[in-house]
């Protein structure tokens, strides 16, 4: 066969012409897609990313082979789950080329995850990297409300797991619920149930829709397949981030969903959740009664201690004579000794008065009025100096000269008073002591008068020592008469 020269001319009887690249890959498209109308892929997603015109594109690989792969927007919107790289898939559609790129590619219909292992592989890695932000740490989990004015519920409103709520609230305690209608299931699920955990914390207290104290993500048993919407990333983010408790009541006892670990309390079945949600009323009426009778007798308590310490210390106080006794004794005596103390202070002050009487006489104040008029005239001091202790010694004269006029024993004989002595001079205080006497002196303001007496009380009068005056009488005749 000849090379061929510089020129391509048509060979003698040759009658293919040649193809251009267009109708190559055109010829090629419509073999491929004759032949490969409809397959079915299994294999492992790898570089998944989704372009901004919404197709997503990635390849299909094993262990020795590989494949481009491309699903257009209106399929990759329906998708249950999120394509993602290490995936196990099964892609169902047909094989296409792509003449910009001299290669062929399948274009998906369906994308399917190969096998429940699949399945519980991705959950496991979906659970590992929302873990790690910290989506389902304890410390994030809130307190449930004790008794909730208001409970929101996002289940279905058609299937029994609503039915069931209701009735257990009714009988326990019958609240308030709002009921966010979504689909638990199938394509778009997992968008609805995320929408309304989020309008249910957007509610604002107060508005025509009341704002949940509570809110239940409900759904009935099923399995991995039918429960996978509550594993999807959105609905965990939106659990997540609700400002309101939330519990997650999603499938039987033994199911387990990403969105129990993100909620603040896990129900094993929907009833159990709104066993969760609110309290027994009838307990909680007995219980507010018990409280009721402990404040009651909390409150009599102190009145009852009270009333029976008052009882022992009445038994215990001693009677009143018992008490008063003592201070009566005390009183007497003190008495006593304020008679005798009066008695002492008066024979005190008597004698006390007799010692200070001879130091009161006329002449020996006026022996040291001249002794003081020598020490002041002997004193050179100014004259006001002089005349002020003048006025102050006058003053003390005159006030010792009125306490002498005072205590002058014979001042009362002027108001018509007797001074009755004895021979040697002693004062004669008692009748008694009168009768044992031979004679008497008795002193009148105008002198004095002597006198006898006889043991019978009878008196004669003796001679005067000396003359009484002018128009006194001479003598007295009876002294004790």
């Amino acid at each position: 066969m000849p090379a061929g020269g510089l020129v391509a001319k048509a060979a003698a009887g040759d009658n293919a012409a040649p193809l251009s690249v267009s109708e190559i890959s055109a010829l090629l498209k419509r073999t491929v897609e004759d032949r490969f109308g409809f397959v079915r892929l299994r294999g492992e997603l790898s570089g998944v990313k989704r372009a901004a015109s919404g197709h997503l594109y990635c390849s299909l690989k094993d262990d020795k082979a590989r494949i481009d792969a491309v699903m257009w927007r209106g399929n990759a919107q329906r998708l249950s789950f999120a394509p993602e790289d290490g995936l196990e898939v099964i892609a169902t559609g047909k094989l296409t080329t792509y003449a910009g790129r001299s290669s062929y590619q399948i274009v998906m219909d369906q994308l399917e995850i190969a096998g429940e292992g699949a399945l519980l592989a991705l959950l496991e890695k979906t659970k590992a990297r929302l873990q790690a932000e910290g989506l389902f740490a304890a410390e994030r989990k809130r307190a449930l409300p004790y008794l909730p004015r208001v409970i929101g519920v996002v289940t279905s409103p058609t299937g029994a797991v609503i039915r069931d709520i209701l009735h257990r609230l009714a009988d326990r305690f019958p609240s308030h619920v709002v009921v966010w209608p979504v689909l638990v299931q199938g394509q778009g699920s997992a968008e609805q149930v995320a929408a309304a955990v989020r309008g249910f914390s957007a509610l604002s207290p107060g508005g025509p829709v009341p704002r949940p104290d509570l809110v239940i993500v409900a759904r009935g048993g099923g399995s991995i397949e039918d429960l996978w919407s509550f594993n999807e990333e959105i609905v965990v983010r939106a659990i997540a981030e609700c400002s309101i408790p939330v519990i997650s009541a999603v499938g039987h006892e033994t199911d387990t969903t990403l969105a129990d670990y993100a909620a603040d309390r896990r129900a094993p079945t929907p009833t159990a959740a709104a066993e969760m949600a609110v309290p027994v009323r009838a307990d909680l009426a007995n219980f507010l009664d018990e409280l009721g009778l402990r404040q009651r007798r909390s409150a009599m308590r102190p009145v009852q201690l009270g009333r029976e310490r008052l009882e022992v210390r009445a038994q215990r106080m001693p009677a009143l004579d018992a008490l008063l006794a003592p201070h009566e004794q005390r009183l007497d005596d003190l008495a006593e000794r304020l008679r005798r103390a009066l008695a002492d202070c008066a024979v005190d002050a008597r004698g006390r008065l007799n010692s200070q009487t001879a130091r009161l006489s006329a002449p020996l104040l006026l022996s040291r009025v001249d002794r003081a008029r020598d020490k002041v005239a002997a004193t050179r001091l100014a004259p006001r100096l002089l005349l002020d202790r003048i006025e102050r010694a006058r003053d003390r004269v005159a006030s010792l000269d009125r306490l002498r006029l005072q205590l002058d024993p014979r001042a009362p004989l002027r108001r018509g008073y007797v001074l009755v002595t004895d021979d040697a001079g002693a004062v004669v205080k008692t009748r008694a002591a009168a009768k044992g006497m031979d004679s008497l002196l008795l002193e009148f303001e105008d002198g004095k008068l002597h006198v006898r007496t006889d043991k019978s009380g009878q008196g004669r009068a003796a001679a005067p020592r000396r003359s009484p005056r002018k128009g006194a009488e001479p003598r007295q005749d009876d002294l004790f008469g």
